[in-house]
C-alpha cells in the first residue's frame, strides 16, 4: 500500500509550483489514482490565482478552488482554466484558484478537506472517495474525457497479444484506473496474476508514468498499459501500440476523466458550479471545433505547469486519441468498478447517488445539446 505524505495542495499557475507527491492509501481500492500521474515539480511562488475575467462575481463568491492534473486527459481544465479560457469567462469577477495534482487520492483528500471545491479526476479515485465517505463528500457532475489509454510494447519482444504472456508490463500504480483495466484484460485472456504482487502469467510492474519511458529504454519493462502522453512517449522511443483500450468498450468510449464537486459547495454555490459547467461545455465545444488551436493551448498550459512543452511527435498522436466529452459515460464507470471488484481490489460498492447531473443537463439544454444519463446512479 502506498502512503500519502502530502497533506496540502499547492496552487497552480505559479512559476514553480510543486505537484503533489504519491498517492494516499485508501481502504477499498488500494492506491487508486486518477487518469495518470504525469507532470514535474515546480516551486510555490508567484500569482496563485487566474486573473478574474471581470464583471460581477458569481453568487458574490470571491474565489473558486479548482483541482486537476497537468495531463492531456485533463484537456478541458488545461484549456478552459487558462487566462481567457471559457471557464474563466463564465466565472466573471470570481477568481479561479487552480491546484495541480499528480495523484487522485491526494486530490480527493484535498476535496474532502475543503482545500479545493471542484476537480477534474479519474474514475477510480472518484469511486473510492465516494464509497469511503459513505456517499457524503463528493458528486460527479460531468464528464470530461474518454480514451487515451494504450498498450505499448517492445516490437522486438512482443509481436502479438498472446506474446504478452510471460512479459513485464508496466501500469501507473497498484489499483489505479489503468492497472484495473490491464488486470481485467489479463483475466479475460484466461491468464492468472496476483493483483497485489503483480506476479503470475504476466509480470505487472507498477511504475510511475514519469519514469516509465526510461524503464522502457533500459529494458526493465517490455511494455506498458498507460494513458497519454506516456503512451506516445513510448512510441517515440521505438515502442509499438499493440492495443488501444477504446477498442474494448462499446462505441469505443469509456470514462478517463470526470468532474467532481464537494457536496456542501454544490449546495451552497450551485450558481458557481453551473458557471464552471457552462465553461466546461463551451471549452469542449471549442476543443472539438478547433483541435489544433486547442492542442496548442493545452501544450502551453503543460509548459506553464511542468516547465516543458511536449514535442510534436508526442503531443500530436496523443491529442488525437483523447475525446473530450460532456457525457460522464456513467455505465462505463460502473463497469470499471466491477472490474476492480473482480480483481479483488474493491469490495462491491453501492454507487447509487454518485452522480448529480442536474446542472449539467440544464446547461446542455440551454446550449441546445442533448442531455446525458447517470445510468441509474443519479442523485438520491
Amino acid at each position: 500500500m502506498s502512503v500519502d505524505r502530502t497533506t496540502h495542495p499547492r496552487p497552480a499557475f505559479s512559476r514553480r509550483t510543486r505537484l503533489f507527491a504519491a498517492a494516499a492509501a485508501l481502504p477499498l481500492l488500494i492506491g487508486a489514482l486518477g487518469a495518470c500521474g504525469y507532470g514535474s515539480e515546480k516551486d510555490d511562488t508567484g500569482d496563485k490565482t487566474v486573473p478574474a475575467a471581470g464583471g460581477k462575481k458569481v453568487g458574490g463568491l470571491d474565489t473558486v478552488k479548482v483541482g486537476y492534473f497537468a495531463n492531456l486527459t485533463h484537456a478541458t481544465a488545461l484549456v478552459g482554466l487558462r487566462n481567457g479560457g471559457e471557464i474563466q469567462k463564465e466565472l466573471g469577477g470570481t477568481k479561479i484558484q487552480p491546484f495541480v495534482f499528480n495523484a487522485g487520492p491526494s486530490e480527493i483528500e484535498a476535496l474532502n478537506g475543503g482545500s479545493i471545491d471542484i476537480g477534474w479526476i479519474g474514475p477510480s479515485p472518484s469511486i473510492n472517495g465516494y464509497v469511503k465517505s459513505h456517499g457524503k463528500n463528493l458528486k460527479i457532475i460531468s464528464g470530461s474525457a474518454s480514451g487515451g489509454v494504450k498498450l505499448v510494447v517492445n516490437p522486438k519482444k512482443i509481436k502479438t497479444l498472446d506474446d504478452v504472456k510471460g512479459k513485464k508490463i508496466a501500469t501507473p500504480q497498484l489499483g489505479n484506473t489503468q492497472d484495473v483495466a490491464f488486470l481485467n484484460w489479463i483475466a479475460e485472456k484466461g491468464w492468472k496474476v496476483d493483483a497485489q504482487s503483480g506476479k503470475g502469467d504476466v509480470s505487472v510492474v507498477r511504475t510511475d508514468n514519469k519514469v516509465t519511458p526510461d524503464a522502457y529504454k533500459s529494458g526493465s519493462i517490455d511494455g506498458a498499459w498507460v494513458p497519454e502522453p506516456t503512451a506516445s512517449k513510448l512510441v517515440a522511443e521505438g515502442g509499438k501500440v499493440l492495443l488501444d483500450e477504446s477498442t474494448l468498450w462499446p462505441e469505443k468510449k469509456f470514462v478517463i476523466t470526470n468532474v467532481i464537486v464537494r457536496q456542501d459547495f454544490l449546495k451552497k454555490h450551485p450558481d458557481v458550479v453551473e458557471a464552471v459547467l457552462r465553461g466546461s461545455v463551451k471549452t469542449n465545444a471549442y476543443i472539438k471545433a478547433n483541435p489544433d488551436a486547442a492542442k496548442a493551448d493545452a501544450n502551453a498550459a503543460l509548459k506553464a505547469e511542468t516547465g516543458k512543452a511536449l514535442p510534436a511527435e508526442v503531443i500530436d498522436p496523443a491529442w488525437k486519441s483523447i475525446q473530450v466529452t460532456d457525457d460522464p459515460l456513467a455505465s462505463t464507470l460502473n463497469t470499471e468498478a466491477d472490474h476492480a471488484v473482480k480483481a479483488g481490489l474493491l469490495e462491491k460498492p453501492n454507487l447509487k447517488g454518485i452522480y448529480d447531473l442536474t446542472l449539467l443537463n440544464k446547461v446542455l439544454k440551454a446550449e441546445g445539446k442533448p442531455t446525458v444519463s447517470a445510468a441509474g446512479l443519479g442523485a438520491q
